[in-house]
């Protein structure tokens, strides 16, 4: 039975409708449009922030895509050799901008990402810029799509391949179809490498106990606690608008309801519709779900604003923006896991952690006496190697 932990959240109702404002229905939902409110233009975008806790509960750096990448072929990515071997303390991954409109349409899009370099899209932008490493580390990318055609009322034919893969998963919604150039899709989709800190921190005590803090003594507003052993899970959840939370630990005992339908209600909540934040749970519920210990929580609106600054042309009535943060989380359990994996060679609990093992395995190595780090470091680096071969195929499902 999965146990819950302080379960504490009050869903937003439905707001009643003043009368005498005009409803407009577009592709099987309801909303308010005003009248000049540039053509009833809704944008609605939906993404993830994915760090590690370091020792301290800070994000630390890591390889975010050293290993073969989960997309499809069709979605074009900058040269793999500079992302793969690129550090970087957030992976951005997977926003999505759907559009809705009551008539065709175009729009011009522009989406800048403060210190970090966007590294996958689709369809092909207008514009890339892709700025370098400067001396000081500095980051700075762009994406910029002229002319994207909405086109509520038309068909579409979206690219393909024979290989299932989570992608697909992001056109279940009644958002129109999009047509840039020769290429249409549901969506606009990128993804990025950050160095930046995240707005939460957590840190884990001898006990077990993990402390959840927003670095700049903000609400937290929305968190959820999740842990998988080897499928048995649990999961905690809190609403508050304290800067600070200590959570128990948690013991999973057998394979029960993950928190995926309550994901979905709070994602509605902050402003999504149902169907775009289903496709968003699904399309992580594999990774979101998987081995190990990590805490969800709702990035705010002025956050997401100064770290991915977007521009849409002509302004939209409404803008959703709904982003969640994924900090991976290295308990003792964990710690203690990939260690006896790594001294038994136990490649196949290894690779249950993928992208996250080598700095997982990396807090191994403090208070390590000298004569055992050198082979904790051959079995972490031969570990790490075996999953993260081949990072330019793509196509493959990963992490």
């Amino acid at each position: 039975m999965t146990r819950r932990l302080g379960l504490i959240a009050a869903m937003l109702s439905a707001s009643v409708l003043a009368s005498g404002v005009p409803i407009s229905v577009v592709s099987g939902f309801s909303r308010t449009v005003n009248p000049g409110d540039g053509g009833g233009l809704v944008a609605h975008e939906w993404g993830t922030f994915t760090s590690i806790a370091g020792e301290n509960g800070r994000a630390i750096q890591w390889l975010p895509q050293a290993g073969p990448t989960d997309l499809p072929c069709f979605v074009e990515r900058i040269n793999t050799g500079f992302k793969s071997l690129m550090p970087g303390t957030v992976r951005m991954e997977t926003p999505v901008i759907y559009f809705y409109a009551p008539q065709r349409m175009s729009v011009d899009v522009s989406v800048r990402f403060r210190q970090g370099v966007i590294t996958e899209w689709f369809p092909r932008p207008g514009g890339t810029t892709i700025s370098p490493i400067t001396a000081a580390g500095a980051l700075r990318g762009e994406l910029v799509w002229k002319n994207v055609e909405v086109v509520p009322d038309g068909s579409a034919q979206f690219p393909l391949e024979r290989e299932l893969n989570h992608y697909y998963v992001a056109r279940e919604t009644d958002a129109a179809p999009l047509h840039v150039g020769a290429e249409q899709e549901r969506f606009l989709f990128y993804r990025g490498v950050g160095r930046l800190p995240p707005p939460i921190g957590a840190t884990v005590s001898d006990a077990g106990q993990i402390s959840v803090t927003h670095t700049r003594g903000a609400a937290l507003g929305d968190i959820i606690l999740f842990e998988n052993r080897d499928g048995a899970t649990a999961y905690g959840a809190i609403h508050t608008s304290s800067p600070q939370v200590i959570f128990n630990p948690m013991h999973p005992e057998g394979k029960g309801p993950s928190p995926q339908k309550y994901l979905e209600q709070l994602l509605v909540a902050h402003g999504l519709y149902a169907k775009e934040a289903k496709a968003m749970v699904e399309s992580w519920r594999d990774s979101w779900f998987e081995q190990g210990t990590r805490l969800f929580y709702i990035v705010s609106n002025e956050a997401v604003d100064a770290i991915l600054p977007l521009q849409i042309d002509p302004q939209p009535a409404e803008l959703k923006r709904v982003f969640v943060g994924r900090l991976e989380i290295a308990t003792p359990e964990t710690l203690n896991e990939v260690k006896v994996a790594l001294d038994k060679n136990d490649r196949r609990k290894l690779a249950q952690y993928g992208r996250f093992l080598e700095p997982i395995a990396r807090r191994l190595l403090t208070g390590v006496l000298p004569a055992e780090r050198t082979s904790l470091e051959r079995s972490i680096q031969s570990a790490y190697a075996q999953w993260s071969i081949d990072p330019g195929a793509c196509g493959r499902s990963t992490n």
